[in-house]
């Protein structure tokens, strides 16, 4: 379903945001995205959905290569029902006058006639009920986390695209959201820094190397037991610990959410 052969990303005049990726994500799969602050994740994300373009190798999507395709009305039309991507700040996102048109918003740009009754099966989901007329921007960073997830989960995708997104939700919601993934027949790729949840958000781990380049394609359950690999990609540490007068060193793992 996802393609990428060599593919790179640079801004002008700027470093790679990442360089000579290849891989392969087939339909329904999981997959967790890893890498320190600064190795690409994000970028890469959008590239999946289509706000960039390779600067070097291609991108294919159902075996479409996605920047020839990116001036065909109909095909972007389907691209966008079918490939969404949630920003890891949703702010990013909300731009309607209350929550109820937030959500219906995908639905109703697409002509579907039962956008109203799909509007209020995610808001009781998400239990969003009591928010539907308030502004987006009136709401807490939870309540916009939630919108920004009932506006695309709306839109029942194919390829689902998570930066963060456990970032500012409640317990409650998060628990949720694990439920609806394991669940979901989409493919599913999530960023994620709380290496203590990536066992649960997907079986497939991607791990972005500081040299932001691909550093592991593997189980995630290895990955998380390789503490030289966790440190390598600086997900990990070791420091010393002192007991008296005895000192010992050992590694930690990362486990917080960027803000």
């Amino acid at each position: 379903m996802i393609e990428l052969d060599g593919a790179a990303f640079a801004w002008p005049d700027a470093p790679s945001a990442f360089s000579d990726l290849s891989l392969r994500i087939g339909a329904g799969e999981k997959v967790v995205l890893l890498g320190a602050n600064g190795s690409g994740k994000s970028t890469l994300l959008k590239l999946l959905n289509g706000l960039l373009t390779p600067t070097a190798g291609v991108y294919r999507y159902a075996g479409d290569p996605v920047d020839a395709r990116l001036g065909e009305r109909a095909w972007v039309r389907r691209f966008r029902q079918e490939v969404v991507l949630l920003f890891q700040h949703p702010e990013a996102m909300l731009f309607n006058p209350t929550v109820r048109d937030e959500i219906a918003y995908g639905p109703r740009r697409l002509g579907w006639r039962d956008a109203e009754a799909r509007v209020a099966r995610w808001a009781a989901e998400l239990r969003l009920e009591p928010l539907l007329d308030k502004a987006p921007f009136a709401l807490s960073g939870g309540e916009k986390q939630k919108v920004a997830l009932a506006s695309i989960l709306i839109l029942e995708p194919k390829v689902l695209l998570l930066d963060e997104p456990s970032a500012s939700l409640d317990p409650r919601t998060v628990g949720w959201l694990v439920d609806h993934l394991q669940g979901s027949a989409a493919s599913v790729v999530v960023s994620t820094h709380n290496l203590s949840m990536a066992a649960e958000l997907g079986q497939r781990c991607l791990i972005l190397g500081e040299d932001r380049r691909l550093a592991y394609d593997g189980p995630v359950e290895a990955a998380l037991a390789d503490l030289d690999l966790l440190e390598r990609a600086n997900l990990a540490h070791r420091h010393r610990h002192r007991h008296g007068v005895s000192e010992h060193v050992h590694a930690h793992r990362h486990d917080w959410e960027s803000s």
